[in-house]
């Protein structure tokens, strides 16, 4: 009997054993495979004004990309302030993101935070606009072709007003991509109207309030004007107010940029002429793959141009 219970036992212990080996041999696979898995990486992203129109588009372009790959994406606001956006690419870097996305709201003072993230050996892209900084690396920029928008915005600037007469420009000079849109502007009144003249050429810094009071002063001081560029849609807009305020609708030729939901109405209505038409959600998306490409280890170029359309009444008819 004695026997019989030892045999027993020492059955048992086998068996207990050999569970316990089993379970500790799966749970070490278990733990090989989750190490193996796939890490979700992360994408940072700092927008220098989250409440324009075009950058909640590009934004939501961005997303829906991000989401096709699987990558986390963290977006900030810089809200127009460079401190502020320098500090969230020092965030970005101390949380260990896997690529950095700027819309620099200073294209030269970015500089230093693209050297800190180029020490941290975090990938950095810009969108929209780019860096002008002697310091820093980009990996590519994506934006607009905003020459060849430019030139769109011109075209449809001597379309209104002839071959001759007087235009002004509100700009926001210290902005690459407003730079390149005036080179453009520039080049289609020589090429197609040059008996347009410039006659103002204001900053008012791509802000509604400040190009309508900008705007009221240059009406003030040409009674002739025909025409005038506003930068992007804000400062298209801005004009069309202290245009409407001095009785001058419809004899003022007002051409934006971006084609938001509000220009495209005033621009249905009659009351501005048109718009250089941005695609702000391709600009988001080709800004993911041209990151997802660089993790995988493809070549990318430096400079990726998204063509720019126009926005008219013609085009407003057909959208009813």
């Amino acid at each position: 009997m004695k026997i019989a219970r030892l045999i027993a036992f020492a059955g048992l212990s086998a068996l207990v054993a050999a569970c316990s080996n089993s379970t500790s041999s799966s749970s070490s696979s278990s733990s090989s495979s989750a190490s193996s898995a796939p890490t979700t990486k992360t994408i940072g992203v700092s927008i220098q004004n989250r409440e324009a129109q075009f950058y909640q588009d590009m934004e939501a372009g961005m997303k829906a990309e991000a989401a096709k790959y699987g990558y986390a994406l963290v977006v900030v606001d810089a809200n127009r302030d460079n401190a502020r956006q320098q500090s969230q690419v020092e965030d970005f870097i101390s949380k260990k993101v896997d690529a950095i996305v700027l819309t620099p709201y200073d294209s030269q003072a970015i500089g230093s935070a693209i050297v800190e993230a180029n020490k941290a050996k975090i990938p950095v892209f810009t969108a929209d606009i780019a860096n002008t900084s002697n310091q820093g690396k980009v990996v590519a920029h994506v934006a607009s072709d905003n020459i060849q928008g430019g030139e769109q915005a011109g075209m449809l600037i001597c379309q209104a007003v002839g071959k001759t007469g007087s235009v002004a420009i509100i700009d926001e000079p210290e902005v690459t991509s407003v730079q390149d849109r005036v080179k453009g502007f520039k080049m289609a009144l020589a090429a197609h109207c040059p008996g347009v003249k410039i006659v103002k050429d204001v900053d008012a810094g791509g802000q509604r309030d400040k190009a309508n009071s900008s705007m009221g002063d240059i009406l003030q001081a040409n009674k002739d004007l025909k025409g005038v560029f506003g930068i992007n849609d804000d400062s298209a807009l801005g004009a069309l107010a202290a245009v409407q305020a001095a009785g001058l609708t419809g004899k003022v030729a007002i051409v934006g940029y971006d084609a938001t939901p509000e220009a495209r109405a005033a621009i249905a209505k009659g009351e501005m002429t048109g718009d250089a038409l941005q695609y702000p959600q391709k600009i988001g998306a080709m800004t993911i793959d041209a990151i997802h490409d660089y993790f995988a280890g493809k070549p990318i170029p430096a400079k990726v141009a998204v063509p720019v359309g126009t926005y008219t009444a013609a085009d407003a008819k057909k959208a009813k």
